[in-house]
């Protein structure tokens, strides 16, 4: 595998990368984001390594301010970093769909422990760093679902006080404790591989168990536990208006994409 050489500080400045001997110049556009990424807060330390081929499903961890993750691809980081679905990901070789990295990383000790969200300016810097990445958002007018309530009224269950909001499931299930329509609706995104817009108007906090056999090639998030679902059991769309009274319907409006312009194989540290 071509090995990337890390850039200095000076080389930085000078818009250079060195690539296999090469020195190659940075393009305008690519100094502007990679001074953008440097202003992002950065992880302490960072290990990237090549995944183990026998390594099973994917996996992510976070612990205190350590973020670990195996059998990652690149598209995945990005999804991880820009919160978006893998279909609103355009561009970059092929290999960032294939090629699966572990990273071992570590924030520095003031900016305390990470969450999700914490992480992902962590992340967005490590990637531009260490993979050269380099992206642009684009709008686009493409499919989306609505998300409405269903003729008989919905059936979701109203949150009588337990804990949240917490979320689990995977392909074929969701559950959800004390969770509102925007964090569902986020659910929904990942497991129809389309952007889902919320009309349903419901503005509470609710717990659900939404259970259906999933098609075959279903998105799945990286990193979940994906259950034997019923191989008799009904779409997530039929099984979503059955057992929560919600309805998917179909339609077009405005996505914001990531176009990946650039990307490197990261050297192994």
């Amino acid at each position: 595998m071509p090995r990337l050489c890390t850039r200095s500080q000076s080389d930085f400045a000078k818009g250079v990368l060195v690539v296999g001997g090469l020195v190659v110049a940075v393009t305008s556009a690519s100094r502007a984001q990679q001074a953008d990424a440097a202003a992002l807060p950065s992880f302490e330390v960072a290990s990237i390594k090549l995944s183990d081929p026998g390594l099973g499903r994917p996996n992510i961890s976070i612990a205190g301010r350590t973020f670990t993750t195996r059998g990652f691809t690149l598209q995945d980081y990005v999804r991880l970093a820009y919160d978006v679905p893998g279909f609103q990901i355009t561009g970059g070789p092929g290999w960032i769909k294939s090629e699966r990295y572990d990273i071992t990383a570590k924030a520095e000790a003031g900016y305390g422990n990470l969450s999700v969200d914490n992480m992902r300016p962590l992340i967005r810097s490590l990637l531009a760093e260490r993979f050269q990445l380099v992206i642009h958002r684009e709008t686009k007018e493409l499919p989306v679902y609505a998300l409405v309530v269903a003729k008989n009224g919905a059936r979701l269950q109203a949150n009588a006080g337990a804990p949240g909001p917490q979320v689990n499931g995977g392909r074929g299930q969701l559950r959800g404790i004390r969770v509102n329509m925007s964090l569902f609706v986020a659910q929904l995104r990942s497991q129809v591989g389309r952007t889902v817009v919320d009309r349903t108007g419901l503005k509470g906090e609710y717990d659900y168990t939404l259970q259906w056999t999933p098609e075959p090639g279903q998105l799945r998030p990286p990193g979940v536990e994906a259950p034997s679902p019923d191989a008799n059991g009904p779409s997530i769309f039929t099984a979503l208006q059955e057992q929560l009274g919600l309805r998917l319907e179909s339609t077009k409006g405005p996505v914001e994409t990531i176009v990946i312009d650039r990307a490197e194989r990261a050297s192994e540290n």
